[in-house]
Order: structure tokens, then sequence, then C-alpha cells
């Protein structure tokens, strides 16, 4: 028989947080924690680590993000942490605080690009495994075409701790919304929590096609540069993204499996 005392407490019960907040925030809140529980159902998680972070709506430049000890299937709409761009907590429901490596990613991108909305990072086996391949992506598959002439890259420096870092991301990732971070892992920065989870599903699909395509020990079919470029604009104008197709699909998903995201 298994010791009761091994057991761990059941999680905070955080009441409240949706009428402390604006009908925006809320919002806001709801997509977020849905872009967390859709990354755990694909299997983006790394335990407890890597943060999806997205920007409160309004004038004080606050951003959302995950409280730290929680995985990704748990997070709710009233559990994520409510932060400055300075790295202080503006609210903290559960009061389990931040991981400081979070914050200094995500704050450096949200301070940079205000058009950015939301922010994705992750550690996939696949995505750590081209971050650390000399070439890079290879444009070898329509998912890695699409990132054509719009994907940057960040020499790893160590565990994303110091501040004086966050200069050389934003300067790397410039003006785009993806970037494959050296022996790290992969980066999406979008207008809204769609397109960051758009942008980084189908880039760790394009990771992953690599790592498969390389182990199989064939010669790789590379298409001609002006294709992959082509590829690159025409999903750049694809009409559907702009609509959030697919994220409202896997909103609806979600809440017939466990809506207890929004809560």
């Amino acid at each position: 028989m298994n010791d009761l005392t091994d057991v761990p407490p059941p999680l905070p019960i955080v009441p409240g947080v949706r009428e402390r907040v604006s009908a925006e925030e809320w919002a806001m809140r709801v997509d977020l924690a849905a872009c967390y529980r859709c990354a755990a159902l694909y299997r983006m998680t790394d335990l407890v680590y890597t943060h999806i972070s997205a920007r409160v709506p309004g004038p004080e430049h606050h951003f959302l993000i995950n409280a730290f000890g929680l995985t990704w299937d748990e997070i709710t709409a009233s559990s994520l942490v409510k932060v400055t761009l300075e790295g202080e907590i503006v609210d903290d429901p559960t009061g389990r605080g931040i991981n400081r490596a979070g914050y200094v990613i995500h704050s450096a991108v949200h301070r940079a690009r205000p058009e950015i909305h939301c922010v994705m990072h992750t550690h996939t086996a696949t995505g750590i495994a081209v971050s650390a391949q000399e070439q890079g992506l290879l444009p070898i598959s329509q998912h890695a075409m699409r990132f054509t002439g719009r994907l940057a890259y960040h020499d790893y420096e160590g565990l994303a701790l110091d501040l004086d870092e966050q200069r050389r991301l934003v300067a790397d990732l410039g003006a785009h919304k993806a970037m494959i971070l050296r022996n790290h892992g992969l980066l999406t920065a979008g207008e809204t929590v769609a397109e960051a989870f758009d942008l980084m599903y189908y880039l760790e699909r394009a990771c992953s096609a690599q790592i498969s395509a390389l182990a199989g020990g064939s010669r790789l079919r590379i298409p001609a540069p002006e294709v992959a470029r082509k590829v690159a604009d025409q999903f750049a104008g694809l009409p559907y993204k702009k609509t959030q197709t697919e994220w409202k699909a896997l909103r609806r998903a979600l809440d017939r499996s466990d809506p207890s995201y929004r809560s």
C-alpha cells in the first residue's frame, strides 16, 4: 500500500481572478491557457520548464506566464502569473512565482517587439536536435520551406539567466517571428496566441521531418531556392491564417475533451 504522505497535495484553488481583471485580460488568459494545453497535447513540454507568455491588453506592458512548478496540462486561466517587463510580479494567484529563465527570454521579446502578443519557447527533442546541427533547418519539407527567409538563429550562451543576453537575443531575432536557439530549442512570436502556436507547431514538424530524413541515411533531395521562397510567400498569404481557422478547431477540441483550462 502506498504511503498517503507521498501523495502530492491538490493544486491550490484560485477563485476570484476573473472578477478582478478586465474582460480583455480574462479572454487573453483563457487563450493562453488553451495554448499550454494544446502544447501539452502535442508533446511540446519539458516537465515544468520552458514557457509561453502573452501580453496583457492595456497600457501597463504587463505579460502573463506560467506559475513555476505546474505542468502544462494543468495550467488554467486563473493560475497564470502577471509580471511587469522589469520582472516584478503584479498578480500571482497560486503563490508559486515564476522561473527566472522564462522571464529573461520572454520579457526581452515583449519589450523589443510591441506588436508581438505571444511568445512560445520549447525544448523538444527534434527542436534541440536541429538546433545542434551546423546547417540549421534545411528546406527539405513543405513545413520547413514555410520558414525560408523568415527564420533567425541565436547562439547558445548558457542558461538564460543573464539580463545582458537579452540585447543579443532580440538583435538576432530582428523582425522575424521564429528563431532557433542553438543547442537549446525553438522560439516563436505571434501577434496573437493563435499565430505563435501555429508557427511553433509547424516549425516543430519541420524539425521532426528533418531528423527523420537524416536518420534514413539516403541522400536528401532539396528543392531549388526559388521554390522554397515561393512556398514561404504562399504560406504568408494564406487568408485562413488570419481568421484563426486551425486555432478555433483546436479550442473546440479542448472544450470537448477538458474545458478546465477556462477556469
